[in-house]
């Protein structure tokens, strides 16, 4: 036990549970994506209600949310342990060697990213989470479902939030152009004939998630979606 502690607890396992928590993220982004992009149905905010209503009274879901949480902490902490470790590593930041010779500006800037990240998320829990979890929604729609898009009008009127989530949607998308590959390159998965697609998918896949996310707050905000 002592040994399986030892190897999470090093440089290596360190990135290994990034890796493993960094894809069940990515996974669960797939999903929030799809339920969000119902509001471009544009019909009052009736099918995005029942995706919600699902998600919320679905046991399954509501058990994977507790996955979810743990997962997110344990990648955020792990996250600044590595950024710490990393920063201490090389007190005098390329005194020798030129950092941005070797990698990107966002793969070294991880911890920035991330922790404008966790500023948003604390943000987004708050506004919606909490509300359609625990203080409940005060009104209905046609349906009888929480009408949580609703509050996503009434939130995304205010434009310093809009501003808000589309930088961090910025900083979601340069998160993820490092954490994609790198999440499968941790663990293990690389050939010459795979690789490549890998990174391809991991771009189209960073630009095209951030983009949806970040138009849902502007689209409401524009009085585009009704």
């Amino acid at each position: 036990m002592a040994s399986f502690g030892n190897a999470f607890s090093s440089s290596i396992g360190k990135k290994l549970i990034m890796g493993i928590t960094g894809l069940f993220l990515i996974s669960f982004l797939l999903v929030h994506c799809f339920i969000n992009s119902l509001i471009f149905v544009n019909d009052g905010g009736l099918t995005f209600n029942m995706g919600a209503h699902f998600m919320g009274t679905n046991w399954i879901i509501r058990a994977m949310e507790i996955v979810l949480f743990a997962g997110l902490l344990v990648h955020i902490y792990q996250g600044f342990r590595l950024w710490a470790q990393n920063r201490a590593a090389r007190p005098e930041r390329y005194a020798v060697n030129n950092g941005a010779a070797n990698s990107k500006w966002y793969s070294r800037s991880m911890g920035l990213l991330g922790t404008l990240l966790l500023i948003f998320l604390i943000v987004h829990i708050s506004k919606f989470w909490v509300k359609s979890r625990f203080t409940g929604i005060p009104t209905q729609d046609v349906n009888g479902n929480h009408d949580l898009f609703a509050v996503m009008v009434e939130t995304f009127q205010n434009p310093a939030l809009v501003l808000l989530y589309v930088l961090a949607m910025v900083s979601l998308a340069y998160h993820l152009l490092h954490g994609f590959a790198s999440a499968f390159q941790t663990l293990g998965w690389n050939h010459k004939k795979y690789t490549p697609i890998i990174k391809s998918v991991g771009v189209w896949f960073s630009i095209l998630i951030s983009i949806i996310f970040a138009a849902m707050p502007v689209a409401m905000y524009l009085g585009l979606i009704k």
